[in-house]
């Protein structure tokens, strides 16, 4: 009797696992369809048998939105792919469930290259230790081109784990010193000045040491104090 239940509980494993198996091979098929969705820089939406796939572009990472760049590589990413039909050439799936592809594109080029060699995205060396990749940040970097283009910018991964509370929460060392001189929304996305009666409001915690810096993070200026 409990042999029995052993065999079945041992077949319903196999089976178990062999289905899971298969739908996660599934989506490893290379295949074509419309960009439906720009989420950001390295993340965009593909159509697939009647529905849309969120798909991380493989082996590079673009300036988060806050982050300066952020907006102009979303920019960038839907200025080359939106609406269009393209390749998914998937090598993954990352622990959000999400398609971790190269993007082909009409012309035939990678829109994960083209990201790179124009400045708006990082080889992520976590993930690619491609020499070709390298060679192409190598020369954006060269060229200054993009975010290169800042004295001092900073990877995102970096941001996220090492630097996103200093960049997402108003520092009091900071607006002391005069230097954090806008905070940004980051629901409706407007910045405020230190005179601004919104300066320190709930959500005004993405912090911009120049006009500038917020307006390249996708900020608009307050109608209010006018920054």
């Amino acid at each position: 009797m409990k042999s029995n239940r052993l065999i079945k509980f041992s077949v319903f494993l196999f089976l178990f696992f062999a289905a899971y198996s298969l739908a996660w091979s599934e989506p490893l098929t290379k295949w074509t369809g419309k960009v439906v969705g720009i989420s950001d820089g390295d993340t965009i939406t593909v159509m697939k048998d009647g529905k849309g796939e969120k798909i991380r572009l493989a082996e590079i990472d673009c300036p988060e939105k806050a982050q300066p760049f952020g907006a102009k590589a979303k920019k960038f990413t839907s200025d080359l792919s939106f609406g269009k039909e393209v390749t998914v050439a998937p090598s993954n799936i990352d622990k959000y469930g999400r398609i971790v592809a190269q993007i082909i594109l009409p012309d035939g080029t990678s829109l994960n290259d083209n990201l790179v060699k124009n400045g708006f995205a990082w080889q992520y060396k976590a993930y690619s230790s491609s020499k070709r990749l390298a060679d192409i940040e190598a020369e954006a970097k060269k060229d200054k081109a993009g975010l290169w283009a800042d004295a001092n910018p900073v990877a995102p991964w970096k941001w996220r784990h090492g630097n996103a509370e200093n960049n997402t929460r108003p520092d009091n060392a900071l607006v002391a010193s005069g230097s954090a001189t806008y905070h940004g929304n980051l629901n409706s996305r407007i910045f405020h000045s230190q005179t601004c009666r919104y300066f320190n409001c709930k959500n005004c915690t993405a912090v911009f040491n120049s006009r500038e810096e917020a307006i390249n993070a996708g900020y608009r200026p307050c109608k209010i104090c006018s920054p």
